[in-house]
């Protein structure tokens, strides 16, 4: 093998395990052959594969953009390509480095990170040094990164070529496509292996444990059960996927479905069964107050990397694998959500803004349905929701940081105002956090929403100059309780799934739902849709489930809110939201001039790059792209 230089980072000198390993700067190079002689060094090695990570989902460009869940802000960045189902081979639109198929400028791909995994397992193998513990851990660790890489391939792509060993110069690079079925049955052979190696041993935060490979086989065998990837299932919802040549690269073309969801269930369960903390607040027999469920819902998203008073530390126990940082060790962007996604009014960016299709689908607190129908709901749409609206979104009026720590004494009120205010004599005030604010009027929300989830509530962090250390949870244990509820529901197992769906539920301060059948699944997709909001699911979701059309391709609404002054009132400033003094209405708006958004069947996978295609003939294309 030649010789191939790496990083040696201060952790694998130190032989230490802490929370900032992904932050240490190199102090030198050293050649392969010395490498796996040293324990620490080898431990160097496998701590540069996590940089196939990223950051995580907190790039400025979220996947949420993708869903119905939300709108980029700023245009140019291919993202319409993709929304609007104008991408194609050679022009593929955006694409996160964490699922890339096929270099970019900065010559990163999936495939580069698991070439980094083979060789480590390669090499481990031979290694020199004597701490078998340490040697399976690492061992593990190579696993769990190679079938997780694997399977953000997978899901994206369908079946890709499997390529388990480096390659040497003047090799064959030529491969053909594997099938879905074998693509699976290579990471959860991968994530068996991890959790055999992993098991029992002491890990850092941020690096795989057994627990974050039984996740990873739960989301697999999940996703792999659905309508998506089976195929005659998916072959009667779609035409572009029913006249595709070789639909085993999609999904199983025959095979026991309820055996996979079996499986699924299964899975889900055995992880439940072996995590000793259970979760977080999982164990309640009735709602909690509507307070404590906004708490309880901030806490899980701080993910314990929060300061503020109001935020339950032990959340952290939530998350089965996390990306972390840590102040002063690193740059990274995923430090800098509240940039990049805050009010513009407070001089951030207003990245990744919610749009109104996911507020609307926030229940009341009495479980029942929004509707824009109801006159009382629609007079005051924010009122009486569920507890996870108030922890996730900023909208007109809302309370949130003290505004004056960046943006001078403008808002004593410290409210989110994305409305236009009455001044009299038919002069309105366009708000702070619009695109026609006096603070800056570029970076404001198209849609009237910006996105609190993700960003730290500590009012002394200030998010245009300050960095955060949020965790982004890559896995954690709500979801996979989710996977086994949805596994329960397929298999006609009610009662279960009704059980821990409540669960969920009362965590969140909501009461408990009683439906049965048809009704209970589209609780429960609502349900998963709330939860996991901003987490990098709903666009998977929504495409595994086969209900794109009706949910990725609807058009975009935003709302358009307007404060009027009552008979006798005047205009004091500085301006602040008040009932008593104002009438608002709230008229939600379907606008398509930054977006057009249209749903086409071939979005169900995205297409193969062209320069692959052009450098491996043996490729086949993804249906709808030829």
């Amino acid at each position: 093998m030649k010789k191939i230089l790496f990083c040696v980072l201060l952790l694998a000198i130190a032989g230490a395990c802490k929370r900032d390993f992904l932050n240490t700067k190199p102090l030198d190079k050293v050649s392969s052959t010395d490498a796996w002689k040293d324990g620490a060094l080898a431990e160097s090695f496998i701590t540069g594969i996590y940089a196939g990570l990223g950051q995580g989902g907190f790039d400025e460009q979220m996947l949420a953009v993708l869903s119905d869940e939300a709108v980029f802000t700023h245009p140019g960045r291919g993202i319409n390509i993709v929304n609007e189902g104008t991408l194609n081979p050679s022009n593929i639109g955006w694409v996160n480095v964490n699922y890339r198929w096929g270099k970019d400028a900065s010559n990163n791909d999936m495939y580069a990170k698991i070439r980094q995994a083979n060789l480590a397992l390669e090499n481990l193998r031979i290694a020199t040094f004597e701490d078998k513990t340490l040697n399976d851990r690492l061992q593990g660790e190579a696993h769990f990164m190679r079938a997780f890489f694997y399977q953000q391939l997978i899901r994206y792509y369908g079946g890709v070529p499997i390529i388990d060993r480096s390659y040497g110069l003047g090799e064959d690079y030529s491969v053909t496509r594997n099938t879905w079925e074998e693509c699976v049955n290579f990471v959860l052979r991968e994530c068996d292996s991890a959790i055999l190696l992993l098991k029992g041993k002491t890990v850092a935060l941020g690096r795989a444990s057994d627990l974050a490979a039984m996740a990873l086989k739960s989301r697999m065998l999940l996703y792999t059960a659905s309508d998506l990837h089976d195929m005659p299932t998916a072959r009667s919802k779609s035409a572009v996927i029913s006249g595709y040549a070789k639909p085993e690269l999609l999904g199983y073309t025959g095979g026991d479905r309820i055996a996979r969801w079996t499986a699924a269930k299964n899975a889900a369960k055995a992880l439940m069964d072996a995590n000793p903390l259970k979760g977080y607040k999982l164990n309640l027999t009735a709602p909690v107050s509507a307070a404590d469920g906004k708490r309880n819902y901030v806490s899980l998203a701080m993910g314990g990397g929060s300061k503020s008073a109001d935020v339950d530390k032990s959340a952290e126990s939530e998350i089965l694998f996390g990306r972390y940082w840590t102040i002063n060790k690193d740059e990274s962007s995923g430090m800098y959500v509240g940039l990049t996604n805050g009010p513009n009014g407070y001089h951030n960016w207003a990245g990744n803004t919610p749009v109104q299709l996911l507020v609307d689908d926030y229940e009341m607190m009495d479980g029942t349905q929004f509707s824009w129908s109801n006159p009382t709901q629609k007079a005051q749409p924010y009122a009486n929701r569920d507890p996870r609206f108030y922890a996730s979104i900023l909208y007109d009026g809302a309370d949130w940081k003290p505004r004056d720590k960046i943006s001078g004494n403008v808002d004593p009120a410290n409210q989110i105002q994305t409305g236009k205010y009455d001044q009299g004599g038919g002069v309105f005030l366009p708000g702070l956090d619009t695109r026609s604010s006096s603070i800056e009027n570029w970076n404001g929300s198209w849609t009237g929403y910006y996105v609190r989830k993700f960003t730290d509530p500590d009012p002394d962090l200030v998010d245009n100059t300050t960095r955060q250390t949020i965790p982004w949870p890559f896995f954690r244990y709500t979801e996979v309780v989710m996977n086994y509820i949805e596994a329960c529901i397929e298999l006609g197992e009610e009662s279960e799934a009704r059980t821990w769906l409540n669960r969920i539920r009362f965590r969140a301060g909501m009461p408990a739902v009683t439906e049965t059948g048809a009704a209970l699944k589209e609780r429960y997709r609502n349900e998963r849709r709330i939860e996991l909001a901003y987490e990098d699911q709903r666009y998977h979701d929504c495409r595994r489930w086969m209900i794109a059309p009706a949910t990725l391709g609807r058009k975009l609404v935003y709302i358009d809110v307007v404060a009027r002054l009552k008979a006798g009132a005047s205009f004091a400033a500085p301006y602040k939201h008040d009932e008593t003094k104002y009438n608002y209405t709230y008229t939600p708006l379907e606008v398509n001039s930054q977006e057009d958004r249209k749903w086409d069947d071939k979005m169900y996978y995205r297409p193969i790059p062209q320069d692959e295609m052009n450098t491996n003939l043996k490729l086949i294309q993804n249906p709808g792209y030829n």
